[in-house]
């Protein structure tokens, strides 16, 4: 028998009984459907995580004190980071960095609302912008001359903007006081990516140039130093430059804590990975009930065809012929349910892009490859055995049988 010929049998076969055919590959439609929305959903997941860790900046390393030796309160105040190792490291690391920066940090009463409250107040330069991928609402950022002639300028975030002078416009121009002096406001920004004030920025800052900032500080202490690396892959080595950097340039014992995100993105696609490979494996539990359900129904349907299959054998049919005829009923439900799942299934990620196109969702084409490559294994491992059942059927007794 040609393989058209098997295929045409097969498609009037399952023509006969539609609806027994219909929820037969059902199970295959639900399950090449749950494996590209799974993997989906997975890398989405994973995109948006590590989107959120890379926004708090690019190929970011951080460096503070962190413990030393110490005797005296003299030597502690000598081993904080300073402004002089900021220098250092963008003189010694020019090539290998996009830009260096320092932060100061102090506290300011502010009135607020009619009552007066402690605000942080951060000290850095015209890079601190770059490094932290801040967004700017209003105004200007510092620039090179604000630092250098100690201008007495300042940017607000934008929660204290909005409580302070109820927009970010409007805070543009105005004046107000840090430890008594008058400071312009120049600006207003917010972080790219919120860090719930678990870094330097708290909802309710001020920044200033980190130069003004000595004014209110007793002992100089950078805390922490940002570096942004100009590539990924530089960033291990710009890591270890840096700690080697400022250990240099203090006292023997002087300890400094210098870490990058690459350990925290390496932990992120960890956990999609493995996120991945579980639901998959749900996923693939489905198909292999589907792939059950297939091979019971087509039992069935060799017990209620065993008639014909004795007719076929009687009129020349060879036992070839009949098993390839139901192992391609089995590989047409299997393929169909399984297109029909990827249809579905890719279906739903490209009607969330039409309906929300600022909405990046990914779809694996992996996916579809390895849904499409199961479902006809499925037909045909779990057709096999009907198939050998019903090729080996006695003739004459599959004539006789009722």
């Amino acid at each position: 028998m040609f393989v058209h010929e098997a295929l045409r049998f097969s498609l009037n076969a399952l023509k006969v009984n539609k609806v027994r055919s219909f929820l037969t590959a059902l199970g295959l439609v639900i399950g090449n459907a749950s494996v590209i929305w799974v993997v989906t959903i997975s890398l989405t997941s994973r995109d948006y995580i590590l989107e959120q860790i890379q926004g708090i900046g690019s190929n970011i390393i951080y460096a503070q004190y962190a413990i030393g030796n110490q005797t005296t309160s003299s030597q502690v105040a000598a081993d904080y980071v300073k402004m002089a190792d900021v220098e250092a490291v963008r003189r010694q690391l020019g090539d290998q960095i996009i830009a260096a920066t320092g932060i100061m940090q102090t506290f300011t009463g502010i009135v607020v609302n009619g009552r007066e409250q402690e605000i942080q107040v951060n000290g850095s330069d015209e890079h601190y912008r770059k490094v932290r991928n801040l967004v700017l609402l209003s105004g200007r950022f510092l620039d090179s001359s604000d630092v250098a002639l100690r201008q007495k300028v300042a940017l607000l975030t934008e929660k204290l903007a909005n409580r302070l002078f109820g927009g970010q416009d409007a805070a543009v121009g105005q004046v107000i006081k840090i430890h008594g002096l008058q400071f312009t406001v120049i600006g207003t920004f917010k972080e790219k990516v919120s860090s719930f004030g678990l870094s330097e920025l708290a909802g309710e800052s001020i920044l200033i140039p980190i130069t003004v900032m000595s004014y209110f500080v007793p002992v100089e202490r950078i805390d922490p130093m940002y570096v942004q690396a100009r590539s990924t892959a530089e960033v291990p080595a710009v890591t270890e430059a840096v700690r080697q950097i400022l250990e240099s340039r203090h006292r023997p014992g002087a300890k400094y804590l210098v870490e990058n995100l690459t350990a925290i993105l390496d932990a992120a696609n960890k956990i999609a990975l493995v996120l991945t490979a579980v639901l998959v494996m749900v996923s693939a539990i489905a198909l292999v009930i589907s792939g059950i359900g297939i091979m019971n129904i087509m039992l069935v349907t060799v017990t209620e065809r065993t008639r014909e299959i004795g007719v076929r054998m009687a009129v020349g049919a060879a036992r070839r012929d009949i098993l390839q005829q139901f192992l391609m009923e089995a590989v047409v439900i299997s393929v169909a349910g399984g297109l029909a799942g990827i249809l579905i299934g890719v279906a739903l990620p490209l009607s969330v892009r039409f309906l929300m196109p600022e909405v990046e969702i990914p779809i694996s084409k992996l996916s579809i490859a390895i849904a499409f490559v199961v479902s006809c294994t499925v037909g045909l491992v779990f057709g096999m055995l009907p198939a050998s059942r019903a090729a080996r059927l006695n003739p004459t007794e599959a004539l006789r049988y009722e």
